[in-house]
């Protein structure tokens, strides 16, 4: 008995729509099935990474040697703990702390690791101060994703900015929050942006001004970038007298040398692809020339000085990132330090 027309059509409907069904049930089995591999698979040390095992990380000074400790990039059970290793060794076996950080930074026995904390609709974000065991001493909800985190010489204070919206420093369609706090008291400024700011010599008030990564002279002086208008410049803080003062244009991300002398720093260079924009420069703050460093790709981090002569900055790699090290006064190339590592911090 033939059907009549309409009874085909929704008949045939029906099938499709069966089929889809099934089709992405399949899709949607094998996404799931392929994403657990891979985690598996992230979970398993990889053949040729380095050697992770787990172990007593300390943020003390330590007795027998320098040390560098950096988020561990290497696929495995330890991956993206708080790792340590020699500093003259940085590419030998690493000691895992257990301690998951998105970004971290240490000194004088005090750290500041930035995490995430997995929801079932979505993550958030917190920072947390760590004592010289590692251990938490307090923490405070982080309105956006981790970007950069910073210790002050001392140990008495921690700082850290992230992305209240966007992700990249490349945009323009971002947004900051920097805070600082002081672990002596657990005084907070929770904003940099609320600090009076004073451009060229003169007081500035605009909506439009963006605060991100501090590095610290002492307990109150410290120096970060300001973006406003398009530009971004080197500004000196003031934590008592609550001021940002403009010392230099097109800054980011600073870096202040050991000797207190020079800022190490990334810079957006004219005719560079809007992707990349960014080079490695050295600032000295006394006379306000500006050396580029022989590192010619692009440069997105806030590079860390290992010691007055020498830099340390992560590039991408194949597990995510690499730390590279270039001379800081122009000379010399750049060259490897270790793989699968980022975030690094020298105690002693």
């Amino acid at each position: 008995m033939n059907l009549p027309n309409n009874l085909q059509t929704n008949r045939a409907r029906v099938i499709v729509l069966l089929v889809a069904v099934l089709v992405l049930g399949a899709v949607g089995t094998g996404a799931v099935l392929h994403a657990a591999d891979r985690t598996a698979r992230r979970d398993e040390a990889q053949s040729g990474g380095p050697a992770v095992s787990p172990g007593n990380v300390s943020l003390q000074v330590p007795p027998n040697g320098r040390q560098l400790l950096f988020r561990n990039m290497a696929w495995g059970p330890h991956r993206d703990e708080v790792t340590t290793v020699p500093a003259d060794h940085p590419d030998g076996a690493r000691t895992a702390s257990g301690t998951q950080c998105l970004r971290f930074h240490a000194a004088a026995g005090t750290g500041i690791c930035l995490q995430a904390q997995h929801g079932a609709l979505e993550d958030t974000y917190r920072a947390v101060v760590l004592d010289d065991h590692l251990r938490e001493r307090r923490s405070f909800p982080a309105a956006g994703i981790p970007t950069r985190a910073r210790v002050s010489p001392s140990g008495h204070l921690a700082a850290w900015t992230v992305f209240v919206s966007g992700d990249s420093y490349a945009g323009t369609d971002f947004s900051t929050r920097t805070s600082i706090v002081d672990v002596r008291d657990w005084n907070l400024r929770e904003n940099l942006e609320d600090f009076a700011v004073i451009k060229d010599g003169h007081p500035y008030q605009a909506h439009d001004v963006n605060i991100w990564g501090v590095t610290f002279a002492d307990d109150d002086i410290f120096y970060a970038t300001l973006a406003t208008s398009g530009r971004t410049h080197l500004v000196r803080g003031d934590l008592a007298a609550r001021t940002l003062t403009t010392l230099h244009d097109n800054v980011e991300c600073p870096s202040l040398s050991p000797d207190g002398t020079r800022i190490a720093y990334k810079k957006r260079v004219p005719g560079l692809s809007p992707d990349a924009p960014w080079r490695l420069y050295v600032l000295d703050l006394a006379t306000g020339t500006e050396t580029a460093t022989a590192e010619q790709r692009n440069i997105d981090d806030q590079a860390l000085w290992s010691d007055d002569g020498t830099l340390l900055y992560a590039l991408p790699g194949d597990y995510g990132a690499d730390l590279w090290t270039v001379p800081a006064d122009g000379s010399g190339a750049a060259r490897l330090v270790t793989r699968a590592a980022v975030a690094p911090a020298y105690l002693g």
